[in-house]
């Protein structure tokens, strides 16, 4: 009789068989490179009053999926959020997503509450070391304030974010409303939010500093 037609022997040969493919399946997932971004953010990134599919962290999303195929794009943005929140949120999001690329876009409450410059700078730098500890490229998504906190303070607070980009050597966002803000129909009745009109602008400002990046961060 033939060893495959033996029931004890076909079992363990189906058994074995199974765990060779269980086997090949772990080491293929361990050997595929992480394709996750992780968006970090307020409710410019939450998409405050407009659909959530309409924002620019799903477009962005939609518009990768060519570029790099199987990307997930997770968007842990919460409106109101502070550098101080993003500091304590950080650590569990980057031991649940295991990200390749974290962005961060995180600041604008923290200034428009008037918090002291140097600490919106160590929480912002926390959270950069945090991400690089992990194993994760790092891109700061800039923003601006007016004027009328004072000019001294808008524009220490603009430069925070190019001074920890070439700190970190980090890849650099200046202004995610650029191109949209104090545009007309482009930001919604508070002054501070953009419209869903504007969301595909966001994601341009982040695709001319990502597109040049994505080999980098994401490899074949």
């Amino acid at each position: 009789m033939s060893v495959n037609t033996h029931p004890q022997r076909q079992t363990f040969f189906m058994a074995l068989f199974t765990l060779m493919v269980l086997l090949w399946m772990a080491a293929s997932q361990a050997s595929t490179p992480a394709r996750t971004i992780l968006v970090v953010g307020d409710s410019i990134s939450a998409g405050f009053g407009i659909p959530v599919q309409q924002g620019w962290v799903v477009l962005l999303r939609e518009q990768l999926q060519q570029p790099v195929p199987g990307l997930l794009v997770q968007n842990a943005s919460i409106s109101g959020d502070t550098t101080q929140g993003g500091v304590a949120r950080l650590p569990a999001l980057l031991q649940q997503h295991q990200p390749a690329l974290v962005m961060i876009e995180l600041g604008g409450n923290d200034a428009l509450r008037g918090t002291p410059l140097a600490l919106i700078r160590r929480n912002l730098e926390t959270m950069i070391q945090q991400a690089q500890a992990a194993g994760a490229n790092v891109m700061l998504l800039g923003m601006k304030i007016p004027p009328n906190y004072g000019q001294k303070y808008a524009d220490g607070f603009a430069e925070l974010y190019t001074s920890l980009a070439n700190q970190y050597q980090l890849a650099l966002v200046p202004f995610l409303l650029d191109e949209v803000a104090l545009k007309p129909g482009l930001m919604q009745a508070d002054g501070i939010h953009p419209t869903a009109e504007a969301q595909p602008q966001l994601v341009a400002n982040v695709m001319t500093v990502l597109q040049p990046l994505l080999g980098r961060f994401f490899h074949p």
